[in-house]
């Protein structure tokens, strides 16, 4: 009986370890979601900066790698960066990409807390000191990407290099979705 209960306690564990898909619409306002692109707002548009600095941070194992990013950023006081480069390798991972075409807007979050990934790339912003992080991983078999969400917990290590840009730089439309 003890065998059995063990075994069901081992199998009830290890599907709560597997991977997850989540989808989750994020709607802004129907109002806005309905909205057609406005004349006023250009097709594309530049802005222009100058790097005050490069910071580049390294984290450790079993740190998570989102609220790590937060904290330097805090810590670092960092308004506006571009994320220039960032590798090395995760004990399980979390990450969301958009899943549909049409407002409102959809995510499908990927989550698996024990499946080891490398990081092949890391790239976005700081905007406002807001992180807008993706990165791209490897399980060996597979290449795939998105957000960087809270749940990537860095295994041998991971190095991240960001641009800090000059207080003239304004990043603050660059990834509003209603500026349309």
């Amino acid at each position: 009986m003890q065998k059995l209960l063990f075994l069901l306690a081992l199998c009830i564990l290890s599907l709560s370890a597997q991977r997850t898909r989540v989808e989750i619409t994020k709607p802004t306002t129907p109002k806005d979601d309905a909205k057609p692109n406005s004349v006023d707002v250009p097709d594309v548009y530049a802005v222009t900066g100058k790097f005050d600095r490069v910071v580049t941070l390294r984290f450790k194992f079993d740190t998570d790698l989102l609220s790590g990013l937060e904290k330097m950023v805090k810590e670092q006081n960092i308004k506006n960066a571009v994320f220039l480069s960032g590798v090395g390798s995760l004990r399980g991972y979390h990450v969301h990409s958009v899943s549909n075409r049409t407002f409102p807007s959809k995510n499908v979050f990927w989550k698996d807390p024990t499946s080891p990934a490398d990081i092949i790339s890391v790239n976005g912003y700081v905007i406002d000191g807001k992180i807008h992080a993706h990165m791209t991983l490897s399980t060996g078999d597979k290449s795939f990407g998105g957000h960087i969400e809270p749940g990537n917990s860095v295994f041998t290590f991971a190095i991240l290099t960001l641009g800090v840009l000059d207080s003239g730089a304004d990043l603050s439309r660059m990834d509003d979705k209603t500026y349309r």
